[in-house]
């Protein structure tokens, strides 16, 4: 009988992080969700909130901006739970201004956030999953690293960065047993797209072609779809789940 496989996903209590969960969680899989350590008592509620739904999520304290942090989280991962099977990099922060404005810090703050931590965490799981000749790792980018966004120099240089690391990750990695893909999702529809304004959430919704904003069970979905047992044959690939936003 093969064992469960286990699954960490970095930012999985946020909106399509918990949709993740969620939907790795249905594929049978052991889901860990990592989250900002400052956010203990919020996390720990979320895990109440789904384990009285029926899912037994385990939680995990990590700075994924940092090395040292998602090194100790991995370590302490593999050494209460289990090496890690399945990996989604979902973390990410937004911090909008005009590349005029933007100061230093934003601009770091989101590349490290967003970029550094694809590698921070994934450079921890790598030579496990190919020890074991398994291995999912699947980066959550943005339509906005394909096309750019005005007021998202920082944004959209860290979603584009996400896209050069998957193919040359997906390289190295392609003989061992481990795919390696991102997933480009348009504007999705969670507590902090609830809170733009109205008349800026309409333009918004205007631009896309199918007229509104993706459910976050649309992401974890596709998300699911790369980590199945069985995908074993698509590796480097960018999806995109933008209405039609972009297309390439």
């Amino acid at each position: 009988m093969n064992k469960q496989k286990i699954a960490l996903v970095t930012g999985g209590t946020g909106g399509i992080g918990t949709a993740i969960c969620i939907a790795l969680a249905d594929q049978g899989r052991k889901v860990i969700a990592g989250y900002f350590p400052p956010e203990q008592e919020i996390a720990r509620d979320w895990q109440s909130r789904h384990r009285s739904n029926g899912y037994e999520f385990e939680i995990v304290a990590c700075d994924v901006s940092d090395y040292e942090s998602s090194r100790k989280m991995l370590h302490d991962v593999e050494n209460t739970i289990g090496a890690v099977d399945i990996l989604v990099n979902c973390a990410g922060i937004t911090r909008d201004k005009t590349l005029r404005q933007m100061t230093p810090e934003q601009w770091d703050a989101v590349l490290r956030t967003n970029l550094d931590s694809a590698f921070n965490v994934t450079r921890q799981v790598v030579e496990g999953m190919s020890d074991n000749g398994f291995g999912r790792i699947v980066n959550i980018s943005s339509v906005n690293g394909q096309k750019g966004q005005f007021g998202q120099a920082n944004y959209s240089a860290a979603k584009a960065g996400l896209h050069g690391f998957t193919k040359a990750v997906a390289q190295e990695l392609a003989t061992k047993g481990v795919t390696v893909n991102s997933v480009s999702p348009g504007y999705v529809k969670t507590e902090m797209t609830d809170a733009i304004p109205e008349e800026i959430r309409d333009s918004i919704i205007r631009q896309v072609p199918m007229g509104r904003m993706a459910l976050p069970d649309e992401i974890a979905y596709v998300v699911s779809f790369l980590t199945d047992d069985r995908n074993t044959y698509m590796t480097g690939a960018n999806l995109p789940v933008n209405g039609g936003m972009y297309m390439s």
